[in-house]
């Protein structure tokens, strides 16, 4: 068996993609690293701004709050969270997050699956 060498990458916030509540910027997954296992990037969300309502139908999130603060709705239930907060969405629940801080939020997020997909449940914007 061949063992692949490791990939380096280096989070660069000019090469995320932007949305009208903040940006996403993957590092790693099945697009960007071929063999790779798993997805993984960095999130910001805009003071005052939410990402839309989705589910991930094909893994489960982990979440790592880097700084910033939110109010993170997972199912029924909304979690406040901030620095060096993490929290774990199972496969196919629903969530989102909103900035409760003046400053912007940064996550670091880890799926399960090198394909997240990504069902909205609100209109609009890619979450």
């Amino acid at each position: 068996m061949t063992v692949p060498g490791p990939l380096i990458a280096q989070w660069d916030p000019g090469t995320a993609t932007t949305t009208s509540w903040g940006s996403a910027t993957w590092l790693v997954s099945e697009a960007a690293t071929a063999g790779a296992e798993q997805t993984f990037g960095v999130v910001t969300i805009d003071p005052g701004c939410a990402n839309p309502l989705h589910l991930h139908p094909n893994c489960e999130e982990i979440l790592y709050v880097v700084s910033g603060r939110c109010d993170h709705r997972i199912g029924d239930e909304t979690v406040p969270l901030g620095p060096g907060m993490a929290i774990c969405i199972p496969r196919g629940t629903p969530h989102c997050a909103r900035t409760t801080s003046t400053e912007r939020l940064v996550v670091v997020v880890s799926f399960s699956s090198p394909d997240r997909q990504v069902v909205n449940l609100e209109g609009g914007d890619i979450a």
